[in-house]
């Protein structure tokens, strides 16, 4: 691996000398397995060398390296002008990497820290396992609780069972305002949730969970953001299906709007869950439940391009791969939001909503207006409740106007 970057064998042995030489071939293949350019993956080794005769120069040994070390270094090397913007994050590449193979030990926290990244695993655990929530759910719900938590103590260590509502109350007049009563409602639940972990883990005495209250959110008092079929066609014509990453996002826009998937299930697809013979995808939609479907043909037409000719060889399962090294899986939601905001910005529309949930409810008013029942429409979206789905009656405009009694003022 170093001689493609060192053509010359005196230059490499000099160039490789120090405690990190004979790790630079394995660091090498970690970053060209993850999707790196050559010219980023040269770039990167040429800095591991550097920092490697650095520590040679210091005397020190490859067991001393850590984030202190590190900082250091790239000091040193911003005195003798020779950092790049890339260096910080070369090196923290390096130092999981050595201790991924056991080379050197993982760093030790600090006690406050450690405190709260117990809490948060011990809580994540029983969310993911004693509760069989999602991983989005999870994350979330971890996410509301640091931020109380790190509210709470901010000064002095962390004492779970000082908590009080009068805090719960104080902290959500604070941090909920500009926030939409959907987040301010998943704030609430996550800690209410988390009240009943500590009380169930008899890390307080205190009822909190009761005390804390809900907050007013009238899904029925709105209507579900559309678009019509016509420019559901138009965002997929302007996907340019040429390139790889045009594949990859016209097949993710295929089956937000011809699936009515969720934008969470579009990312935890892997290879495994299509079943080509079949022609079906099993999805994995929120609860842990899963739900075989079958594929249209030009969802399948699609998948099987991509997966033949768009995706980059890379060690996920996952289906829909990053663009940009690292080689990995989508990550979060947000990702396949970004694709389709990106989309209708290409095919010059400007609806009030640009997330992916818009292509799910376009699926269901289409549907509507072709005629399929509520229940039709459930199923094909996967609803647990009749209520859910109830909400979309109300884009059906003509029919309500039918069943609408007169208003009081317009009688003769």
């Amino acid at each position: 691996m170093t001689n493609q970057f060192f053509a010359d064998p005196l230059t490499q042995h000099r160039r490789c000398a120090g405690p990190l030489g004979s790790y630079l071939e394995g660091f090498g293949a970690l970053l060209g397995a993850r999707g790196y350019a050559r010219a980023t993956e040269q770039l990167a080794v040429r800095v591991v060398v550097d920092f490697s005769r650095w520590l040679d120069r210091q005397q020190l040994q490859i067991a001393d390296i850590d984030e202190r070390l590190e900082h250091e270094f790239l000091r040193a090397r911003r005195r003798r002008r020779r950092a790049h913007r890339s260096d910080r994050p070369t090196l923290s590449k390096l130092l999981e990497h050595l201790r991924h193979i056991g080379v050197i030990p993982a760093p030790t926290p600090t006690g406050e820290s450690t405190e709260l990244s117990r809490v948060e695993r011990t809580y994540g655990v029983y969310l993911a396992q004693e509760r069989g929530l999602s991983r989005a759910t999870v994350t979330n719900y971890r996410q509301e609780v640091r931020r109380f938590l790190v509210w709470r103590f901010a000064v002095g260590a962390i004492r779970l069972d000082e908590i009080r509502l009068t805090d719960v109350t104080r902290f959500v007049s604070r941090h909920a305002h500009g926030f939409s009563p959907g987040r301010v409602k998943l704030m609430l639940t996550a800690l209410r949730s988390f009240f009943r972990f500590l009380r169930l883990r008899g890390e307080t005495t205190v009822d909190l969970a009761s005390s804390v209250l809900s907050v007013a959110d009238w899904r029925r008092a709105r209507v579900p953001q559309w678009i019509p079929a016509a420019q559901v066609k138009r965002i997929l014509r302007h996907c340019d299906q040429q390139s790889r990453v045009g594949q990859r996002d016209y097949t993710i826009v295929l089956l937000l709007a011809r699936l009515g998937l969720r934008a969470g299930e579009v990312v935890g697809m892997t290879l495994d869950d299509i079943d080509w013979e079949a022609g079906e995808l099993m999805v994995r939609g929120k609860g842990g439940r899963h739900d075989r479907m079958p594929l249209p043909r030009d969802v399948g037409e699609a998948l099987a391009t991509y997966v033949r000719h768009g995706r980059p060889s890379c060690a996920s399962r996952q289906v829909f791969i990053c663009a940009k090294a690292p080689r990995r899986g989508f990550t979060g939601s947000q990702a396949v939001c970004t694709i389709v905001r990106r989309a209708l910005t290409r095919a010059g529309l400007h609806p009030p909503s640009h997330g992916a949930h818009l292509l799910r409810h376009s699926l269901a008013t289409e549907m509507l207006r072709r005629g399929a029942s509520l229940a039709e429409i459930g199923e094909i979206l996967r609803h647990r409740h009749p209520d859910t789905t109830a909400i979309y009656a109300k884009v059906d405009l003509k029919a309500l106007r039918a069943v609408a009694p007169p208003w009081p003022g317009n009688a003769a």
